[in-house]
């Protein structure tokens, strides 16, 4: 694996918090300088590789993986498809996590999934379902996602306490082996 790989992995994985110069040397264990001319090398790779839609962005003292301006159209399009026809498992988890959870960081939705949720909030968003609602006050100031009244409308109802209680709903949970004990064949 090489160092550009390892900065493309973990600015990926950031999503749209993007990480600092200097959290990126601590997990790559390398200093910054070093970095910084990774970082320098990684921005002209996707600027000079015309089939590549990403970019690297910095901002804020962080750096972010987004797509090339050039595609803006065309996400802009994609966003405005029907919502029930767009909305993946995914989507719908991570709308269904920020509803009742709501204000909530990308970290804390991601916690609850178990995963990267960045790209779910990020459509979430483009289709008006999400929207950032400040930020949380702590180190980095993440975001906080709320749902928007275009949320409320669409499920056809006037305030997030008509949501259904989801205390009141049990899951059963079975046991599932995944060996058959009774299978002898070795």
């Amino acid at each position: 694996m090489t160092t550009l790989a390892k900065l493309e992995a973990l600015l990926f994985l950031a999503g749209e918090d993007g990480l600092t110069l200097r959290q990126l040397a601590e997990l790559l264990e390398l200093p910054p300088t070093g970095i910084q001319q990774s970082l320098e090398k990684l921005a002209n790779k996707y600027e000079e590789d015309a089939s590549s839609a990403l970019a690297l962005l910095q901002s804020s003292n962080s750096y972010k993986l987004v797509t090339k301006e050039a595609f803006a159209e065309l996400l802009k399009n994609y966003a405005k498809t029907p919502v029930n026809q767009s909305l993946s498992r995914a989507s719908l988890e991570v709308l269904s996590i920020i509803a009742y959870k709501q204000p909530i960081t990308r970290l804390e939705v991601d916690t609850i999934r178990g995963v990267n949720s960045s790209g779910a909030i990020a459509k979430l968003q483009a289709l008006g379902l999400v929207t950032e609602a400040g930020k949380l006050e702590t180190i980095g100031r993440p975001n906080l996602y709320a749902t928007t009244d275009f949320f409320l409308d669409y499920l056809g109802i006037n305030d997030l306490a008509e949501l259904i209680d989801v205390s009141s709903i049990t899951v059963k949970e079975e046991e599932i082996s995944l060996f058959d004990e009774t299978d002898t064949n070795d």
